[in-house]
């Protein structure tokens, strides 16, 4: 999944950079509107963590403008803003959920697992394919009933390719689901990754379209 968070405030930032990552979730990170105006015109993102406050641009102008150019991704104000007014205004300008500043990672994570899910037309945090279940919340797989342990990049593969069974991703839009930017990626990674998968739910699982991409096969 592809994030952009929009928060100036440096330490935050980080923290919430380092928190996301860790889930492995591509994250970009700007620090005003107007960069991050720039941002969404350029890149599609899954879901925006947007605060309110920024310099250049302010959160809800930012807000109404993607809106207004019917950007579909899922908008999570996180903001210290705390009053009805702003909430409401908020809601009402286009976002998806509003968070107020001080607040867990674990809450945050939380939302934006929500979110996602709401995007894709989901009502629980499971995504059962045939003997596949993975657990959007615990990052967990079984596959027959049995455990798998996977890494969290080979998990964001799989995500990736089971959020339309029978559609074929290219590498370069399984690399922007797994990547932010400047990140150094060698020309092989994703071929490693459905290599290990093969290996762990077998070699007729991942199918390679050749020329194209790849694709899990939706289920009959």
């Amino acid at each position: 999944m592809r994030l952009l968070l929009v928060e100036d405030d440096a330490m935050i930032g980080e923290s919430i950079e380092e928190g996301l990552r860790s889930e492995a979730y591509a994250l970009d990170w700007v620090r005003d509107g107007v960069a991050a105006q720039m941002a969404l015109g350029h890149t599609d993102y899954d879901l925006v963590l947007l605060d309110l406050g920024l310099p250049g641009k302010q959160g809800l102008d930012v807000l109404r403008t993607l809106r207004a150019d019917g950007i579909a991704a899922a908008v999570l104000i996180i903001t210290a803003r705390d009053s009805t007014q702003a909430r409401v205004e908020g809601l009402d300008s286009g976002a998806d959920d509003y968070l107020v500043k001080p607040f867990d990672l674990d809450e945050l994570f939380a939302r934006v697992r929500a979110l996602l899910r709401r995007r894709a037309g989901r009502s629980q945090a499971l995504i059962v394919h045939g003997a596949l279940v993975l657990n959007l919340a615990t990052r967990d797989v079984r596959y027959g009933g049995e455990s798998v342990h996977v890494s969290a990049r080979e998990f964001a593969v799989l995500r990736a390719l089971l959020d339309n069974p029978g559609a074929v991703l290219s590498k370069a839009q399984l690399e922007s689901k797994l990547y932010g930017w400047n990140a150094e990626i060698e020309s092989n990674t994703i071929d490693v990754y459905i290599h290990h998968l093969r290996k762990k739910f077998g070699a007729g699982f991942i199918m390679n379209i050749r020329g194209v991409g790849y694709k899990i096969p939706a289920a009959s």
